[in-house]
């Protein structure tokens, strides 16, 4: 071999060495690293060849326990005492003595009417008492001196009993006259017009200088008593009748025992009234022309946020379903052939299941019967079921309630926050 003629790495440039070294380090990692790539016949190399996990729905586990019915019912305040004042003496009105819309007390003095011609009155019968008093003393004086003088045969029996006749009419004058004094003290009472009873007053229905009481008693005011507050509302006969049937064979018991059931009050804004009321009584008749039993409850009212006329929404508790299951209602399907619900078999598969309601409490269905204590009930997800998939099921919070995190879930987040202060804290340092 010619002496010019040495192998080519000899004469290869230092370029060309790179490249080849380049080269061979980009094989050999390719080599030693996992394939991005899938591979002919793996799961998920072409469209449609995987299987997708099974969808997350929301389930509750039922749990039986002894639950109230509540029927919600329109129901209208009404104040528990009412009482109008009146004029009931003639006159001009003077003064009024109470600020409208205030409390005022019974016996309070609200109005006064002029009173002279009525203590004129007065001064007039008293003086009628004494005269017929100073009749009297003087007809029992002659009668008295008569007795010995009629025992004496000095006067005869006919003038004895005369005196005698006339003390007696003396005694009746007098007993006339009182009377008539007693009426002249109560009309001039009455000058002087009162609250009949505690409560509030509204305004005045009149002014001073009115003439008031001629001929009727003229209304005034009108004052009520709203603390207590009623509030009357109305149930459908035919309920009533399906629930006494109910609660005669031993299906439902009464709510509370023999005490008077809870009454809750739902304001026009959706928002319950704080305080609990009890059911007072249930009307005797039928109303013929709506077929509704009226029903009356008693509210407690003492910061006077009731006022009477308003309309309300009555939830009352009439009676409790014992084993019965409370579930919310969107997992209900309510519809002609009856109620039912999904629930998940321990397979993940969903299946429709037929249920009973017995009635509502808040915005939860009561369940009586179809439903096994246990089970889960699936309650949000129903857009994500696909035929007889099997689903995977989490536990169902409810809107506006946030879960709570788990501890393992926790304690991770406070060690990564503690690793990624640590180089801060180190570079600082620097």
């Amino acid at each position: 071999m010619p002496l010019f003629q040495t192998p080519c790495a000899t004469f290869a440039t230092p370029r060309t060495r790179f490249v080849l070294t380049a080269l061979s380090l980009a094989a050999l990692l390719a080599a030693c690293g996992p394939s991005s790539a899938p591979t002919a016949g793996a799961p998920g190399a072409g469209a449609g060849g995987g299987t997708p996990p099974p969808a997350e729905v929301g389930v509750v586990t039922v749990s039986t326990a002894d639950v109230g019915l509540v029927t919600e019912l329109p129901g209208r305040l009404e104040a528990s005492r009412v009482a109008q004042v009146r004029a009931r003496a003639a006159g001009i009105l003077q003064r009024r003595l109470f600020a409208e819309g205030s409390s005022v007390k019974a016996g309070q003095v609200l109005f006064e009417i002029d009173d002279a011609p009525y203590k004129a009155a007065l001064d007039s019968a008293t003086a009628s008492v004494a005269k017929a008093e100073a009749n009297l003393m003087q007809a029992t004086a002659l009668a008295k001196r008569y007795e010995p003088l009629a025992a004496a045969k000095a006067v005869s029996q006919q003038e004895l009993v005369a005196a005698q006749a006339a003390q007696k009419q003396a005694e009746a004058d007098v007993a006339v006259t009182k009377a008539a004094a007693q009426t002249a003290r109560i009309n001039l009472n009455y000058a002087s017009v009162t609250a009949p009873i505690a409560g509030s007053i509204g305004r005045a229905l009149v002014t001073e200088g009115a003439l008031v009481g001629q001929g009727e008693a003229t209304p005034l005011a009108v004052v009520q008593q709203i603390n207590p507050i009623y509030v009357n509302f109305t149930q459908s006969a035919g309920d009533v009748m399906k629930l006494r049937q109910a609660l005669d064979a031993g299906k439902l018991k009464r709510a509370n025992g023999s005490q008077a059931a809870s009454v809750r009050l739902v304001l026009e804004d959706g928002s319950e009234y704080a305080r609990a009321g009890r059911l007072l009584f249930s009307d005797l008749t039928v109303d013929a022309t709506s077929g509704q039993i009226t029903l009356r409850a008693e509210v407690p009212n003492p910061d006077g946020t009731l006022l009477p006329g308003l309309y309300v929404r009555v939830r009352v508790e009439q009676a409790q379903a014992s084993n019965a299951i409370l579930l919310p209602q969107q997992a209900v399907t309510r519809s002609a052939q009856g109620d039912s619900v999904m629930v998940v078999g321990a397979d993940g598969k969903v299946k429709p299941r037929p249920i009973k309601v017995g009635g509502q409490q808040r915005n939860q269905w009561v369940v009586v019967d179809g439903l096994q204590s246990g089970e889960q009930v699936m309650v949000d997800g129903f857009q994500k079921l696909r035929g007889d998939a099997p689903v995977k099921a989490v536990p169902w919070v409810a809107p506006g309630i946030k879960p709570a995190a788990p501890a393992s879930a926790a304690a991770a987040s406070a060690s990564a926050g503690a690793s990624a202060a640590a180089p801060a804290a180190s570079a600082a340092s620097r």
